[in-house]
């Protein structure tokens, strides 16, 4: 079939997203079928990711997804070779498709999140990545997904930060559920979430710190008291006191409100808790930085 029509041709493309001259050549092959075409650009989106899968994937985006209770959560982060991609609506919306799915369907790892079916449509993740990557012409990678479902009564809350480099994930205790729904609340936790993003805490208190790491910043402390050549009672104050410097700066609870640096986190969220009557713990956060292994 040497010519198609102008029509079946556009509506290969809405269908797959693949070029012209692609869904043109790809009707011509399989003689105007247009299933057998969709069928087709499939193969050649999963061969062009198989031949782009040792390209440098340097870049990327960061999504979340928050369940319509608040109750389950994804932050996902996938990359991509340029910046120019990164920031592409069909990348976009496709990082946001995959937290969805991860939410939904809880894979165990990146082999059971590609076997898993692409919602709306009768194909798979992994085909989906094939027909993504025949359209943007750039090797794509899940780096990492963290997802997490609360038991109890409490609520998540997400925010993304600067061009999807940045993703924080809340954990929230709460007295009574029907808090999570309620609007302070939820100013509350995107505030306590932007915080996590601009402030970069290690840990949500002092009691949650890996013990080897406080240990180290103590012999750092000693040492620097030491050699200020003072009596060994005043070096210990010395040390102390920059110790708790350290669990200001570093745990979430303690440090400065970034909104009102007159306050602390911690009566931040007692403000919030008698805004609403209820009781409001910060549990636990993730945070991913694009590129970051932590």
């Amino acid at each position: 079939m040497s010519n198609v029509s102008a029509k079946l041709v556009k509506e290969l493309r809405e269908i797959t997203g693949a070029g012209m001259m692609e869904c043109k050549n790809a009707l011509q092959e399989v003689e105007g079928d247009i299933e057998a075409a969709v069928d087709f650009l499939r193969t050649r989106g999963l061969a062009a990711l198989s031949k782009k899968a040792d390209r440098a994937t340097n870049e990327g985006a960061i999504a979340e997804y928050i369940s319509t209770d608040d109750k389950t959560g994804v932050l996902i982060e996938v990359n991509c070779e340029t910046d120019f991609v990164a920031t592409n609506q069909t990348f976009t919306s496709f990082t946001k498709l995959l937290a969805e799915v991860v939410a939904k369907h809880d894979p165990a790892d990146n082999d059971a999140l590609m076997k898993l079916s692409v919602p709306g449509r009768d194909i798979t993740i992994e085909e989906l990545f094939g027909e993504t990557v025949g359209k943007l012409g750039e090797n794509i990678k899940v780096a990492r997904f963290t997802r997490i479902e609360l038991a109890d009564t409490g609520a998540l809350a997400a925010y993304i930060h600067g061009g999807a480099k940045i993703g924080i994930m809340v954990q929230f205790k709460l007295g009574n559920q029907v808090t999570a729904e309620k609007e302070p609340f939820k100013i509350y936790a995107r505030d306590v979430a932007m915080q996590i993003a601009a402030a970069n805490p290690i840990a949500v208190r002092r009691e949650d710190f890996d013990s080897a790491l406080i240990e180290k910043e103590k012999d750092i402390y000693k040492a620097q008291a030491a050699e200020s050549g003072k009596p060994e009672n005043i070096q210990e104050m010395m040390a102390e006191g920059r110790l708790k410097k350290f669990f200001k700066e570093q745990a979430l609870v303690e440090q400065a409100y970034v909104k009102d640096m007159d306050i602390s986190v911690d009566e931040y969220t007692k403000r919030s808790a008698k805004l609403l009557d209820d009781t409001i713990e910060i549990v636990a956060f993730t945070r991913y930085d694009l590129g970051s292994t932590n």
